[in-house]
């Protein structure tokens, strides 16, 4: 699989001494790693997360059965009207692989893996979940914005100590007619029956990101990355 390298953003580019964390935000489907360098480049503001460095990798070009084969950035198949109608279980295994690479990466640049949060939206946000729940260094958090639980078949047997306390903020649109409301409170529920600490927020919004949703996800990160102790 060839991937392009991630975008990445920080008020220290040259300085890396000054970065004490890392978001690796994945983009949805048909999009790419700038789909949210705005929101990025927000939360790096001075008063939000200046001393954070965002990773927005890029997913590889494929076909798409649900697009009518059409080729497009996407983390894997998606077969049917649903995602979970048929899950392409290969393809989200080699994308679980290359995050935990950036993950490793991250690491190896001196971000201790406790600080590292892996984010994504609809199914970038499938495989910031995916991976994380398997990960086997802890994370400082997740975020899963508009998506769902993939493979939840497996979760029991497949989840990773390391990150069962690993908090993680989901957020979804009431309107959302992609990945349906009912689809992410599934999810959610799986999650806390498998003993997860998940924070939960509902957004009059269909399949995207509002204002208050941004604020909320800075107010997180912040509590989880502890930034006001550590600029």
């Amino acid at each position: 699989m060839n991937y392009i390298a991630p975008l990445e953003l920080s008020n220290h580019p040259n300085h890396a001494q000054y970065i004490n964390a890392s978001v690796i935000w994945l983009h949805g489907l048909g999009a790419d790693g700038y789909d949210f360098e705005p929101i990025a480049n927000h939360l790096l503001r001075p008063g939000g997360l200046p001393n954070a460095r965002f990773v927005l990798p890029h997913a590889p070009e494929m076909s798409v059965t649900r697009n009518n084969g059409y080729i497009m950035p996407a983390w894997y198949d998606i077969y049917g009207i649903t995602p979970l109608s048929k899950e392409d279980a290969e393809g989200i295994e080699v994308s679980r692989q290359y995050i935990q690479q950036l993950i490793e990466n991250e690491i190896r640049r001196g971000i201790p893996s406790q600080r590292i949060v892996l984010a994504g939206f609809s199914q970038g946000g499938a495989i910031a979940l995916h991976t994380a729940l398997r990960e086997p260094k802890q994370l400082g958090a997740v975020l899963a914005l508009s998506t769902y639980l993939p493979l939840k078949a497996k979760l029991a047997t497949e989840k990773h100590v390391a990150n069962f306390h690993t908090p993680i903020f989901m957020a979804h649109g009431v309107w959302d007619d992609i990945i349906t409301l009912e689809m992410a409170q599934s999810s959610r529920d799986i999650l806390v029956q498998q003993h997860y600490s998940v924070s939960w927020h509902e957004y009059n919004m269909a399949h995207s990101v509002n204002n208050q949703e941004i604020t909320d996800i800075e107010r997180f990160l912040q509590q989880v990355l502890h930034q006001d102790l550590v600029e």
